[in-house]
C-alpha cells in the first residue's frame, strides 16, 4: 500500500479524478438530440444517411453528416446506461485527454497539474455530450505522438489508423492534418537553422512525410468519400455559423467564464519573455495559429489550451529551475506510514466526491432537460397534434427530431451546415422582423404552428394578427397556430 500511494502517483490519480468531476456535466448540448435520433435509425436500418430525413425545409437535399460513427457510438451508450452512460462516457472522454496532455508537460509533475487544471477552467465552457469532445481527445493523442515520436520515429506510423478513425468521428480531423504540416515545417525551420536537437532528424522527417501523406490518402475513406477533404474549410468559411452561433463567435472576455483563458493568453505572451528556454520553431507556429483561432471562436478555446498548456509548463519549469525552486519541491519525497494513511484518506474522501457529483447530476438530469428545453411543448405536439409544417427555434430543432420525428419535420435545427448562410439569414431575418417581407417564409412554406420563446420578437408579431392564436404557454415556450 505504501509503494502505491507515492507522491505522484496519488498527485495524478487525484488530477484525473478531479478532471472527471469537473468533466461529469448534465446532458444539454442542442445537437445531441439529433446526434442520438441518426445514431438509432443508422443501427436499426444499417445505412448512413446522405441525404436530409429531418426537415421540410431541406428535406432529401444532400447532407454531409461527418459525424455518423459518433452518432452510432452515442446512441449504442443510451442505450445500454441511458443519459447516466453518456455523462459518464463523456467525462472519462474529457479527463483521458487532459491527463494525455498533461502527460506530454514537462518539468515537474506538481507544475504541469496545476496549468493542466488551469487550462481545464479555461476551455470547460466547450465541454459536453458531443462528438467535439471524440475529436478532442484524438487531438491530444497527436499531438503526444508527434511530440514522443522524437525518441521514437516508429511512432508515427499510428497516425494514418487514427486518422482514419476520426475522419469517421468528426471533420476535426482536419486539425490533426494540420498538425501535421506544422510540425513538418517546424522541424525544418529548426533543422535550417540548426536547433534540431533530436536523434537522426533526417529520417524523422522522411517518416513524418510518409505518415503524413497515408494520413491525407486516408481522409476519402469515408461514407462521402472526397468531399470530406472540402467539408472541414466549407464550414469554417460560414458567415452566418460565426454570426449566429455563440460558440463559433470571438469569447466575451466581460464574461467571467472566459478570465482562465485570457490569464493563459497573457501568459503566453509574458513567459517566452521571462524563461531562458526558448520557444521551438513548431509551437511558435502552433501557438500563433490556435491563439488566432481561439480569439476567432469560442469553440477553438480547447485546441489552444491543448497547445499552450504544455508550453507554458515547459516555460513556467525553466523560470523555477532559474530561481533555484525547483529543489525545494523535490524535498520530502520520502513516504512515511502518516502521510500515506493521509493520502488513503484523501483519495477516498475524493472517490467519494465525484461518486456524488455524478449521482447528483443524474438526478438532475430531467429537471435541467425541462429547463433548457421546450419538454411541455413537445408533449402537447404528442397529445394535440397541431396543423401543418412548424416553425420552431433554432436550438430547439434537434430536440424535436429527437422527440417528433418521424410525426413532425422541424424548419430548421443545428445542421447550420446543411442549411446554409443563405437560409439562416432568411430565418434570423424572419425572427428578429429585420425586414418588412419578415413573413414570407411563412407563406412559402405553408407555415401553421410557430413553436418559439415568449421573448421572441416573432412571437409579438403573429399575436397581434387576427388569424393566429395562442393555443399552448409555459416560462420558456409558446405555441402559435393558425387555420389551414
Amino acid at each position: 500500500m505504501k509503494q502505491l500511494l507515492q507522491t505522484r502517483r496519488v498527485f495524478v490519480i487525484i488530477l484525473a479524478l478531479g478532471l472527471f468531476t469537473m468533466a461529469a456535466r448534465n446532458a444539454t448540448d442542442p445537437d445531441m438530440w439529433w446526434h442520438l435520433r441518426t445514431g438509432q435509425l443508422i443501427a436499426q436500418n444499417h445505412r448512413i444517411f446522405h441525404a436530409d430525413p429531418y426537415s421540410f425545409t431541406k428535406l432529401d437535399q444532400p447532407w454531409i453528416n461527418h459525424e455518423w460513427l459518433s452518432d452510432v457510438l452515442m446512441f449504442a451508450c443510451y442505450r445500454l446506461a441511458g443519459f447516466g452512460g453518456l455523462i459518464v462516457s463523456f467525462g472519462i472522454i474529457i479527463a483521458v485527454a487532459y491527463l494525455v496532455m498533461f502527460w506530454r508537460c514537462p518539468g515537474r509533475p506538481y507544475i504541469a497539474g496545476i496549468i493542466t487544471l488551469w487550462g481545464a477552467f479555461a476551455s470547460a465552457p466547450s465541454w459536453g455530450v458531443r462528438p467535439q469532445m471524440l475529436s478532442f481527445l484524438l487531438a491530444s493523442t497527436f499531438l503526444l505522438i508527434l511530440e514522443r515520436s522524437y525518441q521514437n520515429a516508429k511512432l508515427l506510423w499510428w497516425l494514418p489508423p487514427l486518422t482514419l478513425i476520426w475522419v469517421n468521428l468528426h471533420a476535426g480531423y482536419a486539425l490533426g492534418i494540420t498538425l501535421l504540416i506544422l510540425f513538418l515545417v517546424g522541424d525544418m525551420l529548426d533543422s535550417s537553422f540548426g536547433f534540431a536537437d533530436w536523434p537522426e532528424p533526417a529520417k524523422r522527417t522522411r517518416i513524418l512525410l510518409e505518415a503524413s501523406a497515408l494520413s491525407v490518402a486516408a481522409v476519402p475513406l469515408n461514407p462521402y468519400g472526397f468531399r470530406m477533404y472540402a467539408y472541414p474549410l466549407e464550414t469554417l468559411r460560414s458567415a452566418a455559423m460565426h454570426n449566429y452561433i455563440s460558440e463559433w463567435a470571438s469569447p466575451n472576455f466581460h464574461e467571467h467564464r472566459y478570465l482562465p483563458m485570457l490569464a493563459m493568453l497573457l501568459a503566453t505572451m509574458l513567459l517566452p519573455v521571462l524563461s531562458p528556454q526558448r520557444l521551438r520553431s513548431r509551437e511558435l507556429l502552433m501557438l500563433l495559429l490556435v491563439t488566432f483561432a481561439a480569439l476567432l471562436s469560442v469553440r477553438h478555446i480547447p485546441i489552444y489550451v491543448l497547445v499552450a498548456v504544455p508550453i507554458l509548463s515547459r516555460l513556467a519549469y525553466a523560470c523555477l529551475q532559474k530561481g533555484r525552486w525547483t529543489g525545494r519541491l523535490n524535498r520530502g519525497s520520502q513516504l512515511s506510514s502518516t502521510m500515506a494513511t493521509v493520502y488513503a484518506t484523501l483519495l477516498a474522501g475524493l472517490l467519494i466526491v465525484s461518486v456524488a457529483r455524478v449521482h447528483f447530476v443524474l438526478a438532475n438530469q430531467s429537471k435541467i432537460e425541462a429547463q433548457k428545453f421546450p419538454e411541455g411543448a413537445a408533449s402537447f405536439f404528442s397529445a394535440h397534434h397541431p396543423p401543418g409544417q412548424m416553425l420552431n427555434h433554432y436550438n430547439w430543432g434537434g430536440y424535436f427530431i429527437w422527440k417528433l420525428y418521424p410525426e413532425y419535420r422541424v424548419y430548421i435545427d443545428g445542421r447550420a451546415d446543411l442549411y446554409g448562410d443563405a437560409f439562416m439569414d432568411q430565418f434570423a431575418s424572419t425572427y428578429y422582423l429585420h425586414s418588412s417581407s419578415w413573413d414570407d417564409p411563412i407563406k412559402k412554406w405553408g407555415i401553421y404552428t410557430v413553436v418559439l420563446p415568449p421573448d421572441a420578437p416573432m412571437v409579438s408579431a403573429l399575436r397581434s394578427m387576427s388569424d393566429w392564436k395562442q393555443v399552448y404557454g409555459d416560462d420558456q415556450t409558446v405555441i402559435l397556430t393558425r387555420s389551414p
